[in-house]
């Protein structure tokens, strides 16, 4: 016993060293460094382009590399400077992606849903949020946190019998499952919501369509199965939390539209593509 009080003590010591505080003002829990996760994003977007199809089209590639200059433009210096990358993938995916140290993926499909360059900013600034915020990290240190205490309930109940234990274990892990990594993801996923929101207004695209682009997400069936069980909150639930918050972003875009320095992504014509 005094073995496990000298674990759970160290957890929590270290637990509250790796105390952090994210762009919105939410207390986190994160163990790893951000170079450590700056080399992790900077394999895996190297793996991701080695096994996808990335296009080399100059009218894609421009498109999605204008929208991203325009966001990172207006982003903290330290996230600033990153040597951002984005590769376009040439898939009816509708997903976009951006990893620790300035790497993004953009597909196709989500370019072909977007329908001005408004609604892909509101998806490519929703995932820089992600970067901001360190959700990455976040998680991988709650699963580390969560690993650590199934393994000491199962040394605590190692005396007894073994179908008991497995029946216990199973339940501790659903409820883990359940009762605490879906809901910080999907809280992770309405952050990112909220900071692509305002990275999008201060950069000059309208907020309003962030709102509309999940609309056309439901219209395609983006959300699937009871949001309880999902990693995502429901498209309604995005929707209504969107336009919540587009009325306090608005004076970021109006102050970017006086200043006169909207930014001008010509989206290609993917109906002439598709005909020829």
């Amino acid at each position: 016993m005094d073995i496990i009080k000298g674990i759970v003590a160290t957890a929590c010591a270290i637990a509250i060293a790796a105390c952090s505080t994210s762009p919105t003002g939410r207390s986190t829990l994160n163990f790893m460094s951000g170079s450590q996760l700056n080399e992790m994003g900077r394999a895996s977007f190297q793996q991701m382009k080695a096994e996808g199809k990335v296009t080399d089209d100059p009218e894609l590639n421009a498109y999605a590399q204008c929208i991203t200059d325009a966001i990172v433009a207006v982003l903290p210096e330290q996230y600033r400077d990153y040597d951002w990358q984005v590769a376009v993938f040439e898939e009816d995916t509708i997903n976009a992606w951006a990893l620790p140290g300035g790497y993004m993926g953009v597909y196709t499909g989500m370019m072909k849903l977007a329908e001005n360059q408004h609604q892909l900013a509101a998806v490519m600034g929703h995932e820089i949020g992600h970067v901001m915020a360190e959700h990455g990290g976040e998680r991988m240190s709650s699963n580390i946190v969560i690993s650590g205490a199934l393994i000491g309930a199962e040394i605590l109940l190692m005396d007894r019998p073994n179908d008991q234990r497995a029946l216990l274990m199973a339940a501790l892990g659903l409820g883990a499952q359940v009762g605490v990594m879906l809901p910080f993801s999907r809280k992770h996923e309405s952050e990112a919501d909220q900071i692509g929101l305002e990275l999008m207004a201060q950069a000059g695209f309208e907020p309003e369509q962030a709102v509309k682009l999940w609309q056309n997400m439901a219209a395609a069936g983006g959300g699937s199965g009871p949001e309880l069980l999902s990693t995502h909150p429901a498209p309604e639930s995005r929707i209504r939390d969107l336009g919540t918050h587009v009325p306090s972003v608005m004076p970021l875009y109006q102050e970017r539209r006086q200043q006169g320095e909207l930014p001008n992504c010509q989206r290609p014509s993917f109906a002439a593509r598709e005909a020829s």
